[in-house]
This record gives structure tokens, sequence and C-alpha cells, in this order.
């Protein structure tokens, strides 16, 4: 509204690296922009257009929006970005024209302009010179060291683009001088300026990082063409790797809340103190296989167990006796069953044991193998006393309509077990024998 009342054009982005892919940027006078911002923030734009190697960046203003006033650290943060100053989020329609009406109004000024560096090894002087006056008219400055200084001359300027003559060693020396740069980490964008009539050079020097050629004698409109494009490509480049940091970014990000929702989800569903599934897991899975049966009559067996005179182990030895049972018997049943079969702790001392793609028998005989499995060892305390627990067992399988029936149908079965004696098997319907070790 304040600069759109004034006559200016706002040119809206939706975040920094979109903004970066704009092709308006030669009629920007100023930008504004965040502070805050995800996977880029407003420091971070700031230092990346500082960097450019295109004028148009380096000298734009740019102005940093906070909700409040700045503090020592974001002033520090603004001086390290090369950032021009901050807007507050509440200023209303005057002071943002106060702030930055003698920006748009041409007032404002970053000190001497600046021009791109152009690193120019091996050319004669008098070419030299007429790359220097054209590529002045157009924002950048030619720097022609010897030779022998280009990497330490490159150290400094940080030029974006090496015209590379062949007067200083012919092929041989220009091959060498990249060689020299590589090996520093300062190769750049690299034109060739000159003629190489044989192919075998020619391909040495493609392969040692030439990026273009301008051929003798030098066609100002040629050389200006490639100076811009090799900016060009650099930038896109620029900005390919602003887009690749910030899909890494994402990535990572996603990677950490799939871990922190893993986390969470084996906390919701997990039994803290037998590490076995919970209640809520059990409710799940069982709704899961009877609808699987339904629909594609995929067999399971349901055990429930419960373990026998519990309360008397906690009357007895208290209930971190009781705990410590409990943990035991769980990790037996957990590692007498498939990978694919699923154990639960449903309440105190109550267990429940998901059979997939088992039949009836296969199922009581899990169970048998299980009680067993709980009877023939004791559970020996610190003390050196022996607690020998059992189990008993209700087994049922699909042919219910529903869950709760299903649960009705098995928990009829393992009060059964419990009527005639305690640590055996009976299964719902009378399908098979009760089982136990007196049957």
């Amino acid at each position: 509204m304040a600069f759109e009342g004034a006559g200016h054009a706002i040119l809206q982005a939706g975040d920094p690296l979109e903004a970066l892919a704009k092709d308006a940027w030669g009629e920007v006078q100023v930008l504004v922009v965040d502070a805050v911002g995800d996977p880029m923030d407003g420091f971070r734009l700031s230092r990346l257009l500082r960097g450019e190697a295109r004028v148009l960046f380096q000298n734009l203003p740019i102005f940093l929006v906070l909700e409040h006033p700045p503090s020592d650290q974001e002033l520090q943060a603004l001086e390290a970005s090369e950032g021009d100053g901050f807007i507050q989020a509440t200023s209303n329609i005057q002071q943002l024209l106060n702030r930055l009406g003698p920006v748009m109004a041409g007032g404002f000024t970053k000190g001497e302009c600046q021009r791109v560096p152009v690193l120019a090894v091996g050319l004669q002087a008098d070419l030299a010179q007429r790359a220097r006056t054209m590529l002045q008219q157009v924002g950048m400055e030619l720097h022609t060291p010897p030779a022998r200084n280009a990497a330490e001359s490159q150290r400094i300027l940080k030029s974006p683009v090496l015209l590379l003559g062949l007067s200083a060693g012919g092929v041989q020396g220009a091959l060498s001088l990249l060689a020299q740069l590589r090996d520093q980490n300062h190769l750049l964008y690299t034109i060739l300026v000159g003629q190489v009539k044989r192919e075998a050079d020619q391909r040495k020097l493609i392969l040692a990082g030439i990026s273009d050629w301008v051929p003798l004698p030098l066609p100002p409109p040629r050389l200006v063409h490639a100076c811009r494009r090799a900016i060009e490509v650099l930038h896109a480049r620029r900005i390919q790797a602003e887009y690749e940091s910030a899909l890494h970014d994402l990535r990572a990000h996603r990677s950490l809340l799939e871990v922190e929702a893993a986390a969470l989800r084996n906390e919701v569903l997990t039994d803290p103190l037998t590490e076995l599934l919970n209640r809520r897991a059990f409710d799940q899975n069982i709704e899961h296989a009877l609808r699987q049966w339904e629909r594609h009559r995929r067999a399971f067996v349901l055990l429930i167990g419960d373990i026998d005179h519990f309360k008397l182990i906690n009357d007895r030895f208290g209930h971190p006796v009781g705990d410590e049972v409990l943990r035991q018997l769980s990790t037996r049943l957990r590692s007498a069953l498939r990978k694919s079969d699923l154990a639960f702790r449903i309440g105190g001392e109550e267990f429940a044991v998901l059979l997939t793609e088992t039949s009836l028998k296969a199922g009581a005989e899990v169970a048998e193998k299980l009680r067993s499995r709980i009877d023939e060892e004791p559970i020996v305390l610190p003390s050196g006393q022996a607690i020998f627990p059992t189990m008993s067992f209700g087994v049922g399988g699909p042919g219910a309509a529903t869950i709760s029936e299903l649960l009705s149908q098995v928990d009829r079965a393992l009060y059964r077990a419990k009527s005639l004696g305690r640590n055996r098997v009976v299964v719902f319907g009378g399908l098979e024998p009760p089982v136990g070790p007196d049957s």
C-alpha cells in the first residue's frame, strides 16, 4: 500500500528460493525479506546474494523484516550477512515510507559500486587492454597477474571467471595453470582466448576444465556475451545448489519426524513393564485380523492366557517380585513365537497372542508349547528363592460375528481351563480336547 500508492510496483515471491529463480531482478530497487524462514531465512539469502558474481546482487539494498526491535545478536548477523537494515513488521505506512523512501528514490548508497572481478592470464598486453575496456562497460573489472601468481590472486579476488590465453607457455602452460588452480580448489569458469589447432590438445583442455572458447581476433560482443553467460551459468548452479540443500534439509527433517513418529507410536502401543504390545495395539490388530478373515478368509488364532494364582505371588513376595515375574514370562512368550505372531499384555496378569495364517489345531499346539515353556522352568529371585508360575490358555479362531463375541468365546475357554484345575489349554467349541499336564 505504501509504495504502490507512491507509484512503485511490488514484486512478490513466496520464499527466497522462488525469488532467486525470478527473471525480474534487473528492475528491482530494493529487497525486503523476512528475517525468519524455513528452509532459508533472510540472513542466509543476504549472504547468498552478496556472494553472487553479479553486480546487481552485490549492490542491491537488502532490508530484513523483524517482529521486534533487533537484538545485538541480530545486528551482528546483519553485519555478517552484509544486509542494509531492519524493518519492523508493525511499521505503519508513514514509517515504511520514511525508512525505504530514500532507497526507492535513489538516495541510498552502499559506497563505491563494486565490479565483478575477472581474472586474465596469458593474454598479450594489447589484448588484455582491449578486454579491460570492453568489460568495464558492463560492470566487470579485469585483473592480469603473472601466471605464477594466478592462484594467489584468485584466492584474494574470488573471481568467478578466468580468461585464459596461450601466450604464457602455450597449451602446456594453460594445462599446468588449470591443474594448479584445481589443486588449490580455485578452479573457476574458464574461457579460453585463442586458437588450438590440434584436436588432441583441444580434448585435453576441455577435460582440464575449459568451459567456453573465444577465437582471435577478439570480437567485443563475443567476449562480453561469454563473460555474461559464465556468470549466468554460475548463478544457475548456485540456485540448483540451494534447492538441493533445501531438499536435503527437508529430507533430513522428514527422516527425523519419521523416527520421532515411530518412537511415539512405539511408546503409545507398548506396555512399558513387559515391552509387549499393549491393549490399544491388541484392539487394532484383532480388528484388522477379523477384517482380513471376512474379506479374504485369512485364518488366524487368538490365544488368551492368564497367570495362575498371580495374586498370591504379589501377596507373598510383593509387587516388585510380581513385576519381575511378568517381565520374565513375557520374555518366554516372545521367544517361543514366530516373528509374524504378536504378543500383548492386555491386563494385569492377562496376555494375548495373535497367530496369523494359522489353523485352530496348530494354534492349540502353540498354546500348549507356551504353557509348557512357562511351566518347565522356575523363576529364581535374587534371594535364591524359586517361584514356579503357570499359565492357563483359552484358544479360539475366526467365525464369530464381532470382536466382542470372539473375545467372549476365548474368555469362556480360558475360564474352562481355570475350572479344570489351571495350567492347561482349552479350545473354544470343543474342537480340541482340553490340553494340560493331566490330559
